[in-house]
């Protein structure tokens, strides 16, 4: 049995590493693919979100407005003015943003103007790029819905 013992161990360790070196591939290859393109990400949030054509009464309900946001941006002599408007996928997640929309919506959205330059805000590539980062920021805060879509319909940008 003395004998046995060290073989035993041996055996049973790399048995071990075998396993370990397996998930750690299996994991790698077929894991969570998460992309850092906020423009992905966003398409990921909403992926379950089936899109119907809607009629104007209808996205009146669900769509909400922030309107008059003005803050600094990374470039401290640039200042952007803009107003946003937010839509749900159901009138119970648009009821919910408006109750926290001063509260949190508004800081999200100072948050992800303070780290942009001038030039990233200057084509539609940009803004388009805010958008997403909006709908990522943001969904997680909601709990009764989804936010789908996020268009700005209003924007100053102007140097000081």
């Amino acid at each position: 049995m003395k004998k046995m013992l060290p073989w035993l161990v041996s055996l049973l360790l790399a048995i071990t590493l075998i396993v370990i070196v397996g998930l750690y591939s299996w994991s790698t290859l077929f894991g969570d693919t998460k992309s850092n393109d906020p423009a992905k990400q966003a398409q990921d949030s909403v992926k379950d979100v089936v899109a119907k054509p809607m009629s104007a009464d209808e996205i009146i309900k669900v769509t909400s407005e922030l309107n008059d946001i003005a803050t600094n941006i990374a470039d401290t002599e640039y200042v952007v003015k803009l107003s946003l408007s937010f839509q749900f996928d159901s009138a119970a997640a648009k009821t919910e943003f408006d109750k926290i929309k001063d509260l949190q919506i508004k800081p999200l959205v100072n948050r992800s103007l303070w780290v942009l330059q001038p030039d990233q805000l200057s084509g539609t590539q940009g803004k388009d790029a805010l958008c997403a980062e909006l709908i990522n920021s943001i969904n997680p805060v909601l709990t009764k819905g989804k936010l789908t879509k996020v268009e700005i319909t209003d924007f100053m940008m102007t140097q000081i």
